[in-house]
C-alpha cells in the first residue's frame, strides 16, 4: 500500500565501503523549519551521526581482532561445556 507523504532523505555515502553503501536519514519535518538551522548543518550532523558509526564499529573490530585463535577456542569450549552442564543437570 502507497501512502501519499512525502518526506525530506539525506543519503550518505560510507566511507568504507566494505560495510555498507550509503546511510539514509529520514529528517523530521520541523527540523529545517527552526531557526538557526541550514541544510548544511543538517548534511553535517547526518554524516557526523555516520562517521561515529563506523568508527565504533571499527574499535569494537580491533579490540576482538586482537585476541589469538587458542582464545577464541577456549571460550568456545567454555560456552559448549556450560551449555551441557545447564541441559544435564538444571533441566
Amino acid at each position: 500500500m502507497v501512502k501519499g507523504i512525502t518526506r525530506q532523505v539525506i543519503l550518505v555515502k560510507s566511507p568504507d565501503p566494505r560495510l555498507f553503501e550509503e546511510a539514509i536519514f529520514i529528517v523530521k519535518e520541523e527540523a529545517l523549519a527552526r531557526e538557526g538551522v541550514s541544510a548544511d548543518k543538517v548534511l553535517r550532523e547526518a554524516r557526523q551521526a555516520a562517521d561515529g558509526y563506523i568508527r565504533q564499529g571499527k574499535v569494537w573490530n580491533r579490540r576482538l581482532e586482537r585476541l589469538p585463535a587458542p582464545v577464541w577456542g577456549a571460550v568456545g569450549a567454555v560456552l559448549a561445556s556450560a551449555g551441557w552442564v545447564l541441559w544435564l543437570f538444571l533441566l
